[in-house]
């Protein structure tokens, strides 16, 4: 369980997170929500314990989360950035299993979790002796789930892992993710600016808008007992296509 409380945090004097407080049980998909710069990413970098709040508190599992190297949450939480974060010099494989080498973990135990982890998010083995520049986005991001799931995380964070990527690959990896969820268990947290992609996922919504959490709940929440106007003119925002239905049919 994560549990934030009164959390604030200000960046040159400009507050993004004011007083947040949000319980997140575990083993399930928790979705922040809002546009952009309402306080979703530092919201998750507040819980990775990348940075630490100007005042309040954050825990996992009862631990304290600090800002600290090494991190002593890092063997439970898993972070993938909206980039990914992988390093251009290094291959996917030597990118997926640099920690586990930091840490000693045997070359077999590590070419077993490869393999288990390459078949579940659909990665072809002959792709990991690429580097990032010749790999595709969706494959690039296909690679930092794996880097992210690799220690066997309670916690998976992932940031917009999607955002940069076209409408058929982003699709195709949302079927992918929502697969890989049911089937690990793990109690995630993912950030989006996507309304649809919030509903595919979220067991639990938290809608942000200027570092505030306007409503937390179920996704039918925000729709039928919206807290604020804010809710419903976002959730309503997202145009739709007018020839779909004649598509459709």
């Amino acid at each position: 369980m994560i549990v934030l409380s009164q959390v604030c945090k200000q960046f040159q004097d400009r507050p993004v997170l004011r007083e947040v407080s949000l319980t997140l049980p575990g083993a399930q998909t928790h979705v922040l929500l809002g546009a952009s710069g309402c306080g979703k990413t530092t919201l998750l970098r507040l819980i990775a314990g990348t940075i630490a709040p100007d005042s309040g508190t954050v825990a996992i599992d009862r631990t304290p989360v600090v800002v600290a190297d090494p991190c002593p949450l890092a063997m439970r939480v898993g972070y993938m950035t909206q980039e990914g974060g992988l390093f251009p010099h290094l291959t996917a494989k030597q990118n997926v299993t640099l920690m586990a080498q930091v840490r000693g973990v045997p070359h077999t135990e590590q070419q077993e979790r490869l393999t288990e982890l390459s078949t579940l998010v659909g990665l072809g083995k002959d792709l990991l002796s690429r580097y990032p520049s010749q790999l595709s986005g969706g494959q690039r991001q296909r690679v930092a789930l794996i880097r992210a799931l690799f220690q066997k995380p309670q916690y998976l964070l992932l940031d917009e892992p999607m955002a940069a990527l076209d409408p058929i690959m982003r699709r195709e990896l949302q079927t992918t993710l929502k697969e890989i969820f049911g089937m690990l268990q793990t109690t995630v947290i993912l950030v989006t600016h996507d309304v649809g992609e919030a509903a595919f996922f979220g067991d639990s919504i938290t809608l942000l808008h200027q570092g505030l959490v306007l409503q937390h709940g179920r996704f039918s929440d925000l729709v039928r007992s919206p807290h604020h106007p804010h809710v419903t003119e976002f959730l309503q925002a997202q145009r739709p296509v007018p020839q779909l239905g004649v598509l459709s049919t």
